[in-house]
């Protein structure tokens, strides 16, 4: 599995309409084949500034699969007006499980 960190940069003033849209973008993304799972959080510091974790079976699941599908233009669609600026998108692979204190 694959983990997309993608940094994303809303207009400022504009944060509620953006997690409100992410809200029905959310279920697009979930169509995509290879999508395991999504979180997406919120910075203290920059309330303008939200990271997207999206779990992925492979990066091809997410760089073809879904990002040369019709439903990335519909999930743009809903969140991209939103953006002040492109975001910022890397892969990351995990090197184990995941573990809590």
């Amino acid at each position: 599995m694959v983990v997309e960190h993608a940094r994303l940069t809303v207009e400022t003033g504009r944060e509620d309409e953006f997690q409100e849209a992410f809200g029905k973008a959310r279920v697009v993304l979930a169509e995509a084949d290879g999508f395991r799972w999504a979180e997406l959080l919120r910075c203290d510091e920059l309330p303008q500034t939200f990271l997207l974790l999206v779990g992925w079976e492979s990066v091809e699941a997410h760089t073809v699969g879904f990002r040369q599908s019709e439903r990335f233009g519909r999930w743009r669609a809903l969140v991209g007006p939103y953006f002040a600026e492109p975001p910022a998108v890397e892969h990351y692979h995990e090197l184990g499980p995941r573990f809590s204190g």
